[in-house]
């Protein structure tokens, strides 16, 4: 218990030490042959799984009245699906020389995932920012990235032969939307059940990641893509990660407070609008990319998800020391929400 509050007052998820356990399993004992193929089938339905839920926990209203705060919802829209892909292209373009060339294509691919949604809240809320816009934000921009991700994929990654197919834009459609979609039409009946076994939902989402990090590595490792990587690369991606998101991070305050929003509000903006999801944006590869081996094109989404829970809770911490001039009508507890 000691262990697991010092590892939370610094901002540390113990759910990293799984991640890095999963990719250890899969550098050493990667599945082979027809395991691989049963590996390949569960995580297919993990990741539907994961989306129906999803679906069934998040409520529309939320979204619908969020938007209507509509000069705060464009400025986060702008930042994740604009800026990012902005810096994306710039990062994956200027080092494609240096880097393999999963590397830089996994570069491009993170900057145009969408937000995350549970640590977004969480963040804003520790922060004592504005709470239910920080919840609308990430959670349209997750619905929204379901469908424009994809697209931006297909528009940005098409130049080399590494975009994406129709039937690729088909199977997103079938794999994540669909159950999403089943899941709001049932939500009427199994929210309050979700509500009430919470750790149901963090089993699967949290579950569904690590599979999809082990098939994912565990192809890399059958391919042989790992010799591919060298220690300079690596450095140069964790740099770049960083360069990325302190430019999203000093960008999205500059913004937020020369066009006047409140501090609560600009704290919303900075948590949604500097992340991106590692629980979208593995399964969306795992479906755009299906004959790839993608242990080192996540490589750069993975390292980026680490350093911006790192780095935020750093920045939270520090918006929550100001001085208190009011209460703070946004502070609500986000523990619970699905995770981004």
């Amino acid at each position: 218990m000691l262990s697991r509050k010092l590892l939370s007052r610094f901002g540390i998820d113990p759910y990293l030490f799984a991640l890095i356990g999963t990719v250890a399993l899969a550098l050493t004992l990667p599945a082979r042959g027809a395991m691989a193929v049963v590996m390949d089938h569960a995580s297919f339905l993990a990741v539907s799984l994961l989306f129906f839920l999803y679906g069934a926990r998040l409520a529309p209203k939320a979204v619908v009245e969020g938007l209507t705060h509509w000069r705060l919802q464009s400025v986060v829209f702008g930042l994740t699906f604009v800026l990012f892909p902005i810096l994306g292209v710039a990062a994956s373009a200027g080092f494609a020389s240096v880097l393999p060339r999963d590397l830089s294509q996994g570069l491009l691919y993170l900057t145009l995932m969408p937000s995350t949604i549970q640590s977004s809240i969480a963040f804003t809320s520790i922060a004592r920012g504005n709470v239910p816009a920080a919840l609308c934000s990430a959670s349209a921009s997750n619905l929204i990235g379901v469908a424009l991700s994809p697209a931006l994929v297909a528009l940005l990654m098409a130049t080399d032969g590494s975009g994406i197919s129709l039937k690729a834009v088909e199977d997103v459609s079938l794999q994540l939307l669909l159950p999403f979609a089943l899941g709001q039409a049932v939500r009427p009946f199994i929210a309050g059940f979700l509500h009430r076994h919470k750790a149901i939902t963090s089993i699967v989402d949290r579950g569904s990641i690590l599979l999809i990090v082990y098939v994912a590595f565990a192809e890399g490792t059958a391919a042989g893509v790992w010799s591919l990587l060298s220690w300079k690369a690596l450095g140069v991606v964790m740099a770049l990660d960083f360069a990325i998101l302190l430019i999203a991070l000093v960008f999205s305050t500059w913004l937020a407070r020369r066009l006047g929003f409140s501090k609560e509000d600009e704290i919303a903006i900075v948590f949604c609008g500097s992340k991106k999801s590692m629980a979208s944006g593995l399964p969306m590869a795992s479906i755009l990319f299906p004959n790839a081996a993608l242990g080192l094109f996540l490589l750069p989404l993975m390292l980026f998800h680490q350093i911006q829970l790192f780095a935020c809770a750093v920045l939270a911490q520090r918006y929550a020391r100001r001085p208190v001039a009011e209460p703070a009508p946004h502070r609500k507890d986000a523990i619970g929400l699905a995770k981004g």
